[in-house]
């Protein structure tokens, strides 16, 4: 069944004097696709901005702002309504080939997944490799689709989640050193714990449903973190299903109350708000940023 969402997103950066703005890349348009249509989009900046739209070689939609003039506030504000139809992890029938692990992807899909199999981040000592291996059976095949569903829920009952608003994503090795992370830190542990098992993955950030923060009650069973902010998982590829998510934070599978809006290889190549300013070196006071999703009623 479609559900329609109204989300709205905006982002004020402070100074404490006039500051001048170079280019923004502003990642916040929701991913068209099978489960997911934008209906109505809308973004505001102020001081005035000159805007550009593009895509990027993920395909993610892109917003080139650049800020007009002098201002003691950058305000990026963007609202959307879409229809969402996800797609339930467990319904999603895998190949009978990639059915248990190891399985070995096509020669044109590992062409096109190459980027998405590889490690991006150093593990000298093999401590992600042996991390990862915890999750299969010595002695009975490993299914595919329960060794990613133990780890995801692995990750979200034993480390401890840490809301951070500072950019940047900690090393898995980190992760695992700390005992924690943001949703960030939780979806890279993953990825690249996946990718030495041989499995394609993904980067996803965007935003997350919370009906708590809608409507002010909670559904029952559930808890939600990472809401009322961008959200981040991952989608690890699964030939028959195809990009599967996995969202470790919250122990969820499928894009039920995810919504996608950009994918990449690494966490660095999908920030929400990237740009630069020119000033005083102490100038910048701070940022607020708010995330509000809310489910229409019929």
């Amino acid at each position: 069944m479609a559900t329609h969402y109204d989300i709205l997103h905006t982002t004020t950066y402070r100074y404490r004097e006039p500051v001048s703005f170079g280019q923004h890349r502003v990642m916040f348009r929701p991913r068209d696709s099978h489960d997911l249509r934008v209906l109505a989009t809308d973004l505001q900046v102020s001081p005035q901005a000159h805007v550009r739209l593009i895509q990027d070689p993920h395909s993610n939609s892109v917003a080139l702002v650049q800020p007009q003039g002098q201002a003691t506030e950058l305000t990026i504000a963007c609202s959307f309504t879409i229809e969402h139809v996800p797609d339930p992890a467990d319904e999603l029938s895998l190949d009978p080939a990639a059915e248990f692990l190891p399985f070995a992807y096509s020669m044109q899909e590992r062409l096109d997944l190459e980027h998405y199999l590889r490690p991006h981040h150093d593990d000298p000592d093999g401590t992600l490799i042996r991390w990862a291996h915890q999750f299969l059976h010595s002695d009975q095949p490993n299914s595919t689709r329960e060794t990613l569903t133990r780890m995801n829920a692995h990750i979200n009952q034993s480390l401890t989640y840490q809301a951070r608003d500072e950019e940047g994503t900690q090393t898995p090795l980190e992760t695992l050193a700390v005992g924690g992370g943001s949703c960030r830190d939780y979806a890279l542990l993953m990825m690249e714990a996946a990718r030495r098992l041989g499995i394609a993955t993904r980067f996803v950030s965007g935003y997350l449903y919370d009906a708590m923060l809608d409507t002010g009650v909670q559904e029952p069973g559930e808890s939600i973190v990472g809401a009322g902010a961008t959200h981040a998982w991952l989608q690890a590829y699964l030939p028959g299903a195809g990009w599967v998510a996995f969202d470790p934070t919250n122990n969820l599978m499928g894009s039920g109350r995810l919504i996608r809006v950009g994918v990449a290889r690494d966490p660095a190549f999908a920030p929400p708000i990237a740009g630069s300013w020119f000033g005083e070196a102490d100038a910048y006071e701070g940022m607020d940023v708010v995330v509000k999703v809310t489910r229409r009623r019929k």
